[in-house]
């Protein structure tokens, strides 16, 4: 039998597993795709052991796993998660119905009443409203700080803390955490702890994936995914995940099982069969664009910011050289632009309905990582609880061609500008 784990990431994204208890991919050049609610279990006996192992850790080699409901496991859905464990380098992945259910589950299978979580001051917007109006409802202690800033972490921790929650890059400002030095002083912290109330470094990885950073090889302990985004890569399937140790996969799986989040096994299928084996071919193709469109943005007259890691300007370049690689070990600066205009000269909602009406290749929509370049406000709409800047954008770079979306962008610019004198002309 062919070792997988000889061939490098991207390899094994396209082909997955060459062994699986739960399918025999000895002759499906595809993984046939289950679509069952229950399962036949032949006795009483086989019932039960059913039911013993859940929760448990069952390795995928010799008698297949027993299934009983689809809610408990079913085989596409865990096939899936064999790889994106596999791809980041962990131990255990449970996925679930959304993104949203993911962080969820990671974060309130651990936490009890009196617990703190510490969390980055920008998040997503729903991240942000689950720390906001629903864990101080469950006694659960929130607080914000900059996750960079490691003395004003380490002035924070108590012993009431159990989590440390950020993401890398930030949506949607894209400032990066320096993973490795959050790593040494959870360490240091740690080390006085006793082993039921460790802290844990849990980050949402869904801007960079795993073909561009992998968290856990960087010292974080869980790494959640909307695979909606570009894991998914096609606009087609919700869903989210969770890569952790192996000691955490028993309270996921009740946590899944009692709250009923799953990801359906159609999503499953087709994000493993479409949606991973394209994501290094995707992501080169709009880290390609995107790198394009930064620079032209950060020419232009009307922009006065543009962050993307990919530029020489980067506040935290360094750090984007060093955490942001893909499976070549080549810099991965992503497939998100975020940028400011001068509000002087333009004015963004005026900029985002002249391409909702009149550009073909940017779409304006929420969510991030499709094939179709994305664009939204996050002052006005995803982020508008934060006080981000009214006048920034954030872009998310589709497949098209960076000559058609550059042109798409100085249209509506021009536009709005035309619209801007002719105003200014009545006026006076």
């Amino acid at each position: 039998m062919v070792k997988s784990s000889k061939y490098r990431a991207t390899t094994r994204l396209v082909h997955g597993p060459t062994h699986s208890a739960k399918w025999d991919f000895s002759h499906h050049v595809t993984p046939p795709l289950s679509s069952s609610t229950t399962y036949r279990l032949d006795s009483a006996k086989r019932g039960a052991r059913g039911f013993k192992e859940f929760g448990s850790y069952v390795p995928d080699r010799g008698e297949t796993p027993v299934y009983i409901y689809d809610r408990l496991d079913e085989p596409t859905r865990s096939i899936l998660e064999g790889e994106l464990a596999d791809v980041e380098g962990g131990e255990a992945c449970v996925t679930f119905a959304s993104g949203m259910a993911a962080i969820s589950a990671a974060l309130s299978s651990v936490l009890v009443p009196g617990d703190m979580l510490i969390a980055h001051p920008v998040v997503y917007g729903c991240t942000h409203s689950l720390f906001t109006h629903w864990y101080p409802r469950q006694g659960i202690e929130v607080e914000r700080v900059n996750m960079n800033d490691i003395d004003g972490l380490r002035a924070t921790i108590d012993e009431r803390t159990r989590i440390l929650y950020f993401e890398s890059p930030v949506n949607p400002t894209l400032e990066l955490v320096d993973i490795g030095a959050i790593r040494e002083l959870v360490d240091e912290l740690n080390a006085r702890r006793d082993p039921d109330r460790q802290i844990l470094i849990v980050i949402d990885n869904t801007f960079a994936t795993p073909f561009g950073q992998r968290p856990l090889e960087l010292g974080a302990d869980v790494v959640l995914h909307s695979l909606t985004k570009n894991l998914g890569g096609f606009g087609t399937e919700v869903g989210g995940a969770v890569i952790c140790p192996r000691d955490m996969l028993a309270s996921l799986l009740l946590y899944r099982k009692d709250f009923g989040a799953i990801l359906s096994s159609k999503s499953a299928w087709a994000i493993m069969v479409y949606g991973l084996p394209t994501l290094a071919l995707r992501l080169k193709r709009q880290q390609y664009t995107a790198l394009k469109l930064a620079h032209w943005l950060e020419d232009h007259p009307n922009i006065q910011r543009v962050v993307y890691p990919g530029l020489a300007s980067h506040p935290q370049r360094e750090l984007a050289l060093k955490q942001m690689r893909d499976f070549d070990d080549d810099p991965a600066p992503g497939s998100m632009i975020y940028f400011e205009f001068d509000p002087e000269r333009v004015d963004v909602l005026e900029f985002v309905d002249e391409l909702a009406a009149n550009a073909y290749s940017v779409t304006l929509a929420v969510s991030l990582g499709h094939t179709k370049t994305l664009i939204e406000v996050p002052g006005s709409m995803t982020h508008s609880v934060y006080g981000v800047a009214s006048s920034s954008v954030r872009l998310s770079v589709g497949l098209e061609s960076p000559v058609d979306i550059i042109r798409d962008l100085q249209n509506a610019m021009e536009a709005v500008e035309r619209k801007t004198r002719k105003k200014a002309h009545h006026t006076i």
